[in-house]
């Protein structure tokens, strides 16, 4: 197999791989820090702070006795404490009695099961950081609706608005707020054309515009039907199959009518018409009641004719949105590994490192706040990976951890060898499997 036919086409497979570098890094060492810092503060003495395997292209100790090292092969990381046989803090080195406490099979429960659950505590703060400081940055729709900015769209599809509009009713129905305007557009049958009522310097004149969710794509997914043939966002899907379209809804329902066959769109690009051919694609999505739908799916995502002007929720505000993100991605994860388990959806569904990093690519490809959004979802699915108790994952040492608080002594090294050696198959299984479905099972 060609590998670099796996890549996608939005310039090297070197980006993608930088990108996914970069991503992983990021995560792996907040992840290791959280281990290490709270290690530190329980009184555990880390010798060894590694990002990355291999042989070692930079270390030094710190006042506290650490190296901290970057290593050549830099997927993934470790923190060895004193008296660890390995960087899995399984087995323990001679050390002597006065330094036991300072190593983690000799600290107290309390210290270690600290110290263990930090990992992933670490990976759902900067998650809630990043979704936080990006709500924040980019604010919230406004009280009244104002326009901020009206995108680029073909003249049949122009919306009318001009910048600064306040949109005062749509069709007769007044919109004081952001959540009124959305009500609707909601309950309106769509149609070519629709009346607004707009203020414009302190007037409230009528205009005639487009539908207000135009086919445009404000977004595009990666590893999908259309950004694999190069749509990009912004595009305008002006016609399908040759038919004419003035809605996003249109082309939702002629890709859910499509049965997997290829259609033709016609795209409008800066005053530029190009051809595509897009073949849909069965997608499992999540549904408001826990579930999953099976569903048709090219990747493109829609959005109104015009930005809304946005006022800043407020940093408490904007952290508890990212709170609810977080666990809103926890909750699909778990939904969605447990319909996969049962046989509900596909495997497919769950992707390799191969997948992992065009997905990186693309959403760098796409701009530093889409990725750096990746990253807080990547963040929050390693996080939640690691709890899973399953021995060698951090999950698996907080099950030994709460054996022992229950019975009072540790498992015994045989067992932890024997549970150990179990984890590792797991996880090397369901590694396999993953990259089976990237390059083989699931195109």
């Amino acid at each position: 197999m060609d590998f670099a036919q796996i890549l996608p086409q939005f310039g090297s497979a070197a980006f993608t791989i930088i990108a996914f570098v970069v991503a992983l890094s990021i995560i792996v060492a907040v992840h290791e820090y959280g281990h290490y810092i709270v290690g530190r503060w329980s009184g555990i003495h880390a010798e060894v702070f590694s990002l990355g395997f291999g042989p070692i292209l930079f270390s030094r100790v710190d006042r506290h006795g650490t190296r901290w090292q970057l290593a050549a092969l830099p997927f993934g990381g470790y923190v060895k404490f004193l008296g660890d046989a390995n960087a899995a803090s399984v087995g323990q080195t001679e050390v002597a009695e006065s330094q036991r406490r300072r190593t983690m099979l000799g600290a107290p429960l309390w210290a270690r099961a600290a110290t263990v659950a930090a990992g992933p505590v670490f990976n759902f703060i900067l998650s809630i950081l990043i979704f936080g400081i990006v709500i924040f940055s980019q604010g919230q729709p406004a009280d009244p609706v104002r326009v901020a900015a009206v995108i680029a769209l073909p003249a049949e599809l122009e919306p009318g608005f001009t910048a600064s509009d306040e949109v005062v009713a749509v069709e007769g129905v007044p919109t004081p707020t952001a959540l009124e305007f959305v009500m609707a557009l909601d309950r309106l049958e769509v149609a070519p054309q629709v009346t607004y009522t707009v203020r414009r310097d302190g007037v409230e004149i009528d205009v005639a515009g487009s539908w207000p969710y135009p086919p445009v794509a404000s977004g595009i997914n990666p590893n999908s039907a259309a950004y694999d043939v190069d749509i990009r966002s912004g595009d305008v899907v002006t016609a399908i199959d040759g038919a004419p379209i003035y809605a996003f809804g249109q082309l939702v329902d002629a890709v859910s009518a499509s049965n997997g066959q290829p259609l033709e769109l016609t795209i409008w690009r800066n005053g530029e018409v190009l051809t595509f051919a897009v073949t849909p694609r069965r997608v499992d999505l999540p549904t408001s009641g826990g579930g999953f739908e099976t569903r048709w799916l090219i990747g493109l995502s829609g959005g109104l004719s015009f930005d809304m002007e946005t006022e800043s929720p407020g940093g408490l505000n904007a952290l508890w949105l990212g709170v609810q993100q977080v666990g809103s991605i926890m909750m699909s994860s778990l939904s969605g590994l447990w319909h996969m388990i049962t046989g509900a959806i596909s495997s497919c569904n769950l992707s390799g490192p191969v997948g992992i990093a065009q997905a990186s690519g693309a959403m760098a490809s796409q701009g530093g706040t889409s990725f750096i959004w990746f990253v807080a979802v990547l963040s929050t699915a390693v996080g939640l990976l690691n709890l899973f108790p399953i021995p060698i994952l951090d999950g698996g040492h907080l099950v030994f951890h709460a054996y022992e608080g229950i019975t009072g002594r540790q498992p015994s090294d045989r067992a932890l060898r024997i549970l150990m050696a179990a984890g590792l198959s797991i996880i090397l299984t369901l590694m396999v499997f993953a990259l089976a479905n990237d390059l083989f099972l699931c195109p």
